[in-house]
């Protein structure tokens, strides 16, 4: 019994988590899917528990289960990669031409010259698909160990060229790899 009970609850909050993060991200009919099966999940396990309230480990069981079905509906949502990050990057050297050099790896990248408290300054602002996040951390710091790297997932996209074309170059260079 403790050991359903426990099994029970990492698939419920598993889905729980998961249901959340595609509410946020706005994709309403697959979190209205995930959220019946979720339900059922959770009814069929806290019933499991009240039935046997006198038993401690039930309970114990289920408040793990719960801690452990939270690291694992996360590490889905990880594995989703669902939407965009920007990722924000300031360099001391213009001449490693970082911004031409991820541009030829199929990255949008906006740059400009910039002034920080020693100087002068190169900074670009990348978006790409959150599935390419740490693949890009890599390729930044294989051209510019020292550049500074600040990533932050924005709320909505318009316009620019980035959404078709990079798209279309991202498939590219999966397909290469």
């Amino acid at each position: 019994m403790v050991a359903i009970i426990f099994v029970i609850n990492i698939f419920y909050v598993s889905f729980f988590t998961v249901r959340m993060i595609l509410t946020l991200k706005g994709y309403r009919y697959y979190a209205a899917a995930v959220s019946m099966v979720e339900v059922v999940i959770y009814v069929v396990g806290l019933g499991l528990v009240l039935d046997n309230l006198n038993e401690i480990q039930n309970l114990i069981a289920y408040a793990v289960g719960y801690g452990m079905g939270v690291i694992i509906g996360m590490k889905i949502e990880e594995k989703m990669a669902l939407g965009y990050i920007t990722v924000n990057v300031i360099t001391t050297d213009n001449g490693l031409e970082l911004p031409s050099k991820l541009r030829t790896l199929g990255y949008g990248v906006t740059d400009w010259e910039a002034n920080g408290l020693e100087g002068g300054r190169w900074a670009m602002q990348i978006l790409t698909p959150r599935k390419y996040e740490l693949k890009l951390y890599e390729r930044i710091k294989e051209i510019d160990p020292k550049a500074f790297i600040i990533s932050y997932e924005p709320k909505a996209i318009h316009g620019g060229f980035w959404v078709k074309s990079v798209r279309r170059r991202m498939t590219r260079e999966e397909q290469a790899s």
